[in-house]
């Protein structure tokens, strides 16, 4: 069989475009298979998505040549600041958690990147780079794995083939389906509204999570005077906002965003985003490896969808690198259960604690306030945790892949 590529990439966003970027630097061939048309993927057009970068993410970015082109348009986290309160109750506990990065040798606990910076640049990145084909506008339709190699049909009547599928199409992946792997999750019966503020007073770099009964409201620092707001509410309330004009969402808004930051007013777009648990029971499959989406989403409470995303990336570049240079086929199913077994705790650590947080904090049980309330206040009393959080949150704990140290 001739090998249209060594690696096939179906979906061409965040983590899609790092990963074929990463191969390719070490002289690993890859087609990319995006839906969507080249110039929908590269619009720059303001519309509020942002991403927490942790500082082992910016490293990759870095090793693959992004972040030099992206770098002075984003916004570093000098400082968090976690608390606990209800909307128009009254002032918030007097437990909260402060992390400022004065307390981190490596500097900032992460940056704060819009989307319509970063995935222009990935873009661009991509058509530079010899060994990445891309394709938009295409769909896979369908997929065979067989004993030397995969086959790929395109909706365009297309046939390609490769010597693996990576799927990086989302939580619906279309490559884990047809690969069989099943998921597991629910609905937390939250959306999260999401959009961007400007406001009269600057934010200095601090971003803040608010938890409130019906779920938290984080506020994260862009560049100028703008911050990025990921507000999750119970799902009724949040279609019934969405609903409103802005000047009506934002009367809504401005009681549980408070004062602190002066008049706010929207900035672009707004979105909406139901909230659901949803891991890939397997990493791979014959022919196949499933990264970011594909392979997990969680609930927003932490920020991590994305370092999670690009941590796989990360780890399969490594595995599939490492067992080349060995001399193995590096697509083989022994290779690619190294990159399950590498990334499966981590998965499963992080579904778990983005849940349990979740449902701890988005409850207004007086039992439950108390005893988060005292587990805040620990915290931050005891310098060595609260330092050990930090660094998990940048990313720096772990088995962490080489393009991340």
């Amino acid at each position: 069989m001739k090998m249209d590529s060594d690696i096939l990439i179906v979906g061409g966003g965040l983590n899609g475009s790092a990963l074929a970027l990463a191969l390719a630097q070490r002289g690993i061939s890859v087609v990319v298979v995006d839906a969507l048309p080249q110039d929908t993927r590269a619009d720059m057009a303001f519309d509020g998505r942002s991403y927490a970068l942790a500082m082992a993410s910016v490293r990759l970015l870095r090793a693959i040549g992004i972040w030099d082109r992206i770098k002075d348009r984003t916004q570093p986290m000098l400082e968090i600041k976690v608390s606990d309160g209800r909307a128009g109750a009254g002032p918030l506990s007097p437990f909260a958690l402060h992390f400022d990065h004065a307390e981190l040798e490596e500097g900032p606990m992460g940056h704060m990147c819009e989307d319509r910076v970063l995935r222009p640049a990935l873009l661009a990145a991509m058509d530079e780079a010899p060994g990445v084909t891309a394709i938009s506008g295409d769909t896979v339709i369908a997929q065979d794995a067989g004993a030397t190699g995969a086959t790929l049909t395109l909706a365009s009547g297309r046939v390609l083939h490769t010597r693996l599928i990576v799927g990086s199409d989302g939580r619906a992946s279309g490559t884990a389906q047809r690969a069989g792997i099943k998921r597991t999750g629910w609905a937390y019966n939250q959306t999260a509204l999401v959009c961007a503020v400007a406001h009269e007073k600057p934010h200095h770099g601090i971003a803040h999570q608010f938890f409130m009964p019906p779920g938290p409201l984080a506020i994260l620092p862009l560049p100028g005077n703008v911050s990025s707001i990921v507000w999750s509410e119970r799902a009724e309330t949040a279609a019934a906002f969405a609903a409103l004009n802005d000047e009506d969402f934002l009367s809504v808004l401005r009681p549980r965003f408070g004062d602190f930051l002066g008049q706010i007013s929207l900035v672009g777009a707004r979105y909406t985003y139901p909230l659901v648990l949803s891991v890939a029971n397997n990493l791979v499959a014959p022919r196949v490896a499933l990264v970011g989406d594909a392979a997990h989403g969680v609930h927003p409470v932490a920020g991590q969808g994305l370092n999670a995303g690009l941590r796989d990336v990360a780890a399969l570049v490594q595995v599939l690198t490492d067992a080349r240079g060995r001399g193995e086929d590096m697509t083989a199913p022994d290779v690619l259960e190294r990159y399950q077994r590498w990334r499966r705790f981590d998965i499963a650590a992080l579904a778990m604690t983005t849940d349990l947080s979740s449902r701890l904090f988005s409850s207004d049980n007086p039992l439950l306030r108390t005893v988060r309330d005292i587990g805040m206040g620990v915290v931050q009393a005891a310098a060595p945790i609260r330092r050990a959080l930090m660094r998990d949150a940048a990313g720096l704990t772990g088995d962490l892949p080489d393009l991340m140290r």
